[in-house]
């Protein structure tokens, strides 16, 4: 067995937690706390410097189902007044803007385009209650929710928008761009298909079996959410590590729990994500139709040396021309959350500035 594997297939424990899978072991770990909705500030509470050339500012608007996202708005301070091209972005799962999308956002604003990064329903100083759950519906929205905005803004050319998703929120863009045909060029980077995941476990080594006792412990959990009138929450994600954690476990406590990447906001940051949010994703395979963006480009990008290779791959194969599938040597999968030597901006700035032309 690769060590690559057994990694793997030794963080089944610790993996069950994004999963859903053992919901029946989680009555017996002390519960995570959710984290409150921020409220929003102007200062600078990102995990990155801010840059000098270019203009910040908080803004909101709503979803489509009435729910008032949060998000950053960055724009070169030699932009011109109208018809710029825009880029909105989200993600990893359970982060919030603070982090990876807004280091995103603020360099791909430094290459001259707008962005938008947004805090997803219910996260962050996005507002929507009861906190820290997710929904592979109303988080697609989002993203499109996000092109409402921007495409509003004057500064803005609305035939020239592009998304960036990052981890699980890779797998939202794709499947928001498949539907939404404003959106003229996506890029999913270091992504997670959420779905598939909570669904099948990693590398789909889930049963039928397991799978059923699963959904009847979630189901059977709603009771006790109802008669309490809240949900429970999962343990804290990545609040601890040991030397038996398999690396990609050590690698996202040492992002989300250490000063690189943490914020008091973030699901992934200490706090939890609600028990039974697994539910609709494990009954819901968000790129069914991954190759209807076609044909309009994807840009695939992912470490090599990432345990989640494997999503960006099959998602590559499922979509249609024109595609591209970039993977970063020496790469894990947290090192493309921040790691800007790594990162392939200029990649990505050379994508958009031919797509979005």
């Amino acid at each position: 067995m690769s060590s690559r594997n057994a990694d793997i297939n030794s963080s089944r424990r610790g993996l069950m937690k994004a999963t859903g899978l053992a919901v029946a072991a989680m009555s017996l770990i002390p519960a995570g706390a959710a984290s409150p909705a921020l409220a929003q500030t102007t200062e600078w509470d990102k995990t990155f410097p801010k840059s000098g050339k270019v203009d910040h500012q908080k803004v909101s608007f709503k979803n489509r189902y009435g729910i008032t996202l949060s998000a950053d708005l960055y724009m070169p301070k030699n932009r011109a007044s109208s018809g710029n091209p825009a880029i909105v972005l989200s993600g990893p799962f359970g982060a919030v803007k603070e982090q990876s999308s807004g280091l995103y956002a603020q360099t791909m604003a430094e290459r001259g385009f707008i962005t938008l990064a947004f805090d997803p329903s219910y996260t962050g100083e996005s507002g929507g209650e009861p906190r820290n759950i997710a929904s592979p519906d109303i988080n697609t929205e989002d993203f499109s929710a996000a092109v409402d905005f921007i495409g509003l803004r004057p500064e803005v050319d609305r035939e020239r928008i592009g998304v960036i998703g990052i981890c699980g929120w890779g797998g939202m863009a794709l499947n928001a761009v498949a539907s939404d045909k404003r959106v003229k060029a996506v890029v999913a980077s270091t992504m997670y298909d959420m779905t598939r995941v909570m669904s099948k476990g990693y590398n789909d080594a889930v049963t039928l079996e397991q799978r059923t006792k699963t959904l009847e412990q979630l189901s059977r959990q709603r009771w006790v959410d109802a008669e309490k009138g809240a949900p429970a929450y999962q343990p804290a994600y990545n609040a601890e590590v040991n030397a038996d954690s398999p690396q990609f476990m050590i690698d996202y406590h040492d992002y989300y729990a250490k000063a690189r990447g943490y914020h008091r906001g973030a699901v992934n940051s200490k706090n939890a994500w609600s028990q039974t949010t697994p539910i609709s994703f494990m009954n819901m395979p968000i790129l069914t139709y991954i190759a209807e963006i076609s044909p309009r480009p994807v840009l695939l990008i992912h470490g090599e040396k990432a345990h989640s290779r494997y999503f960006a791959e099959t998602a590559f194969a499922a979509a249609a021309e024109p595609k591209e599938l970039m993977i970063i040597p020496n790469a894990s999968h947290v090192d493309l959350y921040d790691r800007v030597e790594k990162i392939p901006f200029d990649k990505m700035a050379e994508f958009f500035g031919q797509h979005l032309a």
